[in-house]
């Protein structure tokens, strides 16, 4: 479906910004007045946030995508791609939900790390049931393999479990998950466009639509941390997108900063934080004398070029390390 031809089903975008964009501030006083909040710790003055900010951008992702399913079924006839449509919104519902279990239990006494992509798996169901994707991937060297009923069973799971707990781990900094969300979907969604898989397109950029209304609040200084309800949810829809348009090498190049902060974090037996450490000044350094995540090599680098170095210095050099990759799939996939 060549959706740019079709003006209507663009508000299915601006309906998940605009909803997500009213009301977070309406989250934002309920959070904060029920206790749900967390340390800012890049603050010198260590300020309590609201959390689960990832709860009013999956709301917004999820109006926006209604939208779109009903435009298409009553303004335009179509009713293609329903279930596929509905399999991913009931896996981001399902891992939303366990995102917010991990958030309302707290930092560190929430679900154990095993639990959590043992939980993942069922979040994976609906799209394991619907078959979704191309069985026979190609591999540099080896060609064409095809996985038969492996691919449903086993690799479904493992992208989706894999792909939420992973964008998990780069995380910490104001704006810093919006902006990586932001960067990913969007790019996973125009590769879906140009493969004329018009509507996962759309319901990539709710998404993107969403984290943009949200980055308005937790950009620096955030007024609002995201928690696990988006992080869990933001992965799980890349891993749905890469599988829906068989693009997950494009994924997986995506992800690479996400497969050097696991090794960084095994380094330190995942026992070590990403955070840094804050100056009497305010400004941020180096936490550790090593590396235990991207961010510390971020912060390394900025301090060879600068002096005081800010959390959006940090932000923004992540930023542009993932849009290197970006460019890269866009350009050469």
């Amino acid at each position: 479906m060549a959706f740019i031809r079709e003006p209507l089903l663009l508000l299915s975008f601006f309906i998940s910004f605009i909803t997500t964009f009213l009301v977070l501030p309406y989250w934002i006083r309920r959070a904060k007045n029920a206790g749900l909040v967390g340390q800012d710790l890049h603050k010198l003055n260590k300020p309590r946030l609201p959390e689960i900010g990832g709860i009013i951008v999956v709301l917004g992702f999820l109006i926006g995508i209604l939208f779109f399913v009903g435009m298409r079924t009553f303004y335009f006839g179509d009713s293609n791609y329903i279930l596929e449509t509905f399999s991913i919104l009931s896996t981001i519902l399902i891992i939303t939900v366990i995102g917010l279990i991990d958030d309302i239990l707290g930092w560190k006494i929430g679900l154990r790390q095993w639990q959590k992509p043992v939980l993942c798996l069922i979040a994976a169901l609906p799209i394991m049931v619907v078959n979704a994707g191309q069985t026979s991937l190609r591999f540099p060297f080896l060609g064409h393999i095809d996985f038969g009923i492996l691919y449903p069973l086993l690799l479904v799971p493992v992208a989706i479990t894999g792909a939420s707990n992973g964008f998990n781990m780069i995380a910490g900094y104001n704006g810093l998950e919006a902006g990586l969300g932001i960067i990913i979907l969007a790019t996973l969604s125009y590769l879906s466009w140009t493969l004329n898989i018009g509507w996962i397109a759309v319901v990539g950029l709710c998404m993107v639509f969403s984290l943009l209304a949200f980055y308005m609040y937790n950009k620096y200084p955030a007024k609002i941390f995201p928690g696990n309800t988006l992080t869990y949810s933001v992965g799980a829809l890349i891993a749905c997108i890469a599988i829906f348009s068989s693009i997950e090498r494009a994924a997986l190049i995506l992800f690479i900063p996400y497969f050097i902060e696991f090794f960084l974090k095994l380094r330190g037996m995942f026992k070590k934080e990403s955070y840094a450490a804050v100056t009497k000044d305010g400004f941020l350094a180096m936490p550790y004398t090593k590396f235990y995540g991207i961010e510390h090599i971020a912060i390394y680098i900025l301090t060879r070029l600068k002096r005081n170095i800010t959390e959006n210095n940090v932000v923004y050099l992540l930023w542009a390390f993932e849009l290197m990759f970006a460019g890269f799939v866009l350009v050469v996939l």
